[in-house]
């Protein structure tokens, strides 16, 4: 039962879930027309956010960049962010692109649009700044993997030698030290790149001074700095465990343990767990979530090293405490990655809907297999520690007292010498275990303790492997938006591009042709933001040769036959070379019917009719 309860409850896997900042709101509206040129803009989030020095590129119906002030937070409130704009606004269209930095230590960015009196009849393409660097991106991802892998290594062999206390430790020396330098070399790599990374700038940034300065006083950053120091205090502990061969001395373990909390906070402090909901109790189940890992999956490649070197008496103690502890950090794995799912995902819908979702499937997976392969382990460990008879006879031969009956001969003491019968007449021999029929190798039942720590060898091995995808995909977790952030987005326009636009070509033919122009063409209309409320229009008119024709009339009507809505007219106006409209109210959401009338002289005109979706 607690197999099944457990495949479920890992769903959340090593790391913390919580939410991505997810934009709510922007002052102006997106895609609003406003009358009076605005002083500022204003963008609201889901959560905390900080700001870099080119968070908002803002762009005039002109294309060109238009000067701004420098971004701060609105009335003090960390979820803002708000640049001044200048005095005097042309009228047309305002793109608007964003980037900043999320509480959970992840850029974000996106864009959207404002019109001030009146729509442009083009819209400037949107720069929503510039693109993660590739190789940026991919060291600091690489970077990420090698501390998480690390931090696993050094929780969990610290813990091996304090817990299950193996009388030589020398074949963990190594691995410590590999695993505290790893650690060291990728943080300091991440404390590099953070700037590049926050600002999708290529590797070579990294050694700017002054964006080095910001990456210190930030939290991702000020995070890595405490690491730093964490790291620092671990190697004088290191030193000072090495000297000492009693690790049961409960100072040791009580240092140990505050330091791997100590290293299990500047993960909870600057990713997920520190934003959303529930941060003190969520920042507490990642801590616990954290260490457990570590504990576990680092303690079974101590474990592995241990097997190769140990004797088997030794291990009859050893293998059975770390049985113990494994057991103890999968239960708190069970429910501190129960809370984690429902924090993160939200819905159960979100399992198959997201990316973050399906990432947790892929998980589930993998966990599976590890807890196959554990549970294999615990067999071959519950058989190495239990005493074998047989083992001992084949070593040691031993004389068994055996009941003296009235008139019987006394029994000589002491050991038989080799050739010697015994009470029935025959040879005495050794107990040895049966081999099967068809048997290819032992079974975990079989009395040789070489085989037995063979095999668990073998099975711990494939656990390691396990555990190295998990760690894996948990790096990819941590840089996925979650289903419950995405949920979030989701009710509000889409984040990261602009507004729904509809683009309808409508080819018309009237059948002739008036002086010099043809009869046939095609009516290029934009209907933005296409949701409901007020929407611009704008229609352009190409000829049969693609060039840009001038026609009498063009008019559009909509009409919503579901909810018997319409026609309503847009009112185009020929505003020179285009005809638009700033103001269409259309009330509901649905496929609406977009008629299009084009006259090219007083006797010839067309009218096509096509669909086109507003959405709420």
């Amino acid at each position: 039962m607690l197999l099944g309860t457990v495949l479920v409850l890992l769903l959340a896997g090593a790391a913390p879930a919580s939410a991505h900042a997810a934009l709510r709101s922007t002052d102006p509206d997106d895609g609003s027309v406003v009358q009076e040129a605005p002083r500022h803009l204003t963008l609201t989030f889901t959560e905390s956010v900080g700001l870099l020095d080119d968070s908002f590129r803002v762009f005039g119906p002109d294309q060109r960049r238009v000067h701004t002030g420098e971004a701060r937070h609105a009335d003090g409130r960390s979820e803002t962010a708000r640049v001044g704009l200048p005095g005097k606004l042309a009228r047309g269209t305002y793109t608007v692109a964003w980037r900043v930095v999320s509480a959970d230590s992840h850029p974000v960015s996106g864009a959207f649009t404002f019109s001030v009196g009146k729509r442009s009849a083009t819209t400037a393409p949107v720069d929503t700044g510039p693109d993660e660097d590739p190789l940026t991106g991919g060291l600091y991802d690489a970077a990420r993997y090698l501390a998480y892998l690390a931090a696993a290594l050094l929780v969990g062999t610290v813990a091996f030698a304090l817990l299950c206390r193996p009388a030589d430790t020398s074949p963990l020396r190594r691995p410590l030290v590999a695993a505290w330098w790893t650690l060291l070399g990728s943080t300091v790599v991440l404390l590099l790149l953070r700037a590049p990374y926050e600002t999708g700038a290529g590797p070579a940034a990294a050694f700017d001074l002054s964006v080095l300065e910001r990456t210190v006083t930030g939290r991702p950053g000020l995070a890595l700095l405490a690491r730093l120091a964490v790291l620092l205090l671990t190697a004088a502990f290191l030193l000072r465990l090495s000297r000492h061969r009693d690790h049961r001395e409960p100072v040791l373990r009580a240092v140990g343990a505050t330091l791997a909390v100590a290293l299990a906070l500047t993960w909870a402090a600057a990713e997920h767990a520190s934003a959303g909901i529930q941060v003190p109790l969520a920042m507490t189940s990642s801590v616990l979530h954290l260490v457990a890992t570590g504990v576990w999956l680092g303690g079974l490649v101590a474990l592995l090293l241990t097997l190769r070197r140990a004797s088997v008496d030794a291990l009859t103690e050893v293998v059975p405490r770390f049985s113990r502890i494994a057991f103890a950090c999968v239960t708190v794995l069970a429910v501190t990655g129960l809370y984690q799912s429902w924090r993160g995902l939200g819905s159960l819908a979100a399992l198959t809907g997201t990316s973050y979702g399906r990432l947790l499937l892929a998980k589930l997976v993998a966990v599976t297999a590890l807890l196959l392969a554990a549970g294999y382990s615990r067999r071959w460990t519950a058989r190495l520690a239990a005493p074998s008879a047989a083992v001992t006879r084949t070593a040691v031969p031993e004389r068994v007292a055996q009941p003296v009956g009235a008139g019987a001969p006394a029994q000589p003491e002491g050991p038989e010498e080799p050739g010697e019968s015994s009470a029935a007449g025959e040879p005495e021999k050794p107990d040895v275990p049966e081999k099967r029929e068809g048997a290819s190798e032992p079974a975990p039942e079989s009395g040789d303790p070489d085989i037995r720590r063979r095999g668990l060898r073998r099975s711990v091995l494939v656990e390691v492997a396990v555990a190295a995808v998990v760690l894996l995909i948990t790096t990819l977790l941590t840089t996925t938006l979650p289903g419950r952030a995405q949920a979030e987005a989701a009710q509000r326009s889409p984040v990261g591009a602009l507004p729904p636009t509809t683009l309808a070509s409508v080819p018309f033919d009237t059948g002739g042709s008036s002086g010099t122009l043809s009869g046939r063409g095609t009516v290029q209309v934009t209907l933005d933001p296409a949701r409901v409320g007020e929407n611009g229009v704008q229609a352009v008119v190409y000829g049969a040769d693609k060039g840009l024709i001038v026609v009498p009339e063009v008019r559009i009507t909509f009409t919503l036959p579901s909810r018997k809505v319409g026609p309503i007219d847009a009112g185009l106006t020929d505003v020179g070379g285009y005809w638009s409209a700033d103001s269409v109210n259309l009330p509901l959401a649905g496929t609406w019917t977009m008629k299009t009338t084009v006259r090219v002289s007083d006797v010839d005109q067309v009218t096509v009719e096509k669909q086109v979706r507003i959405v709420p």
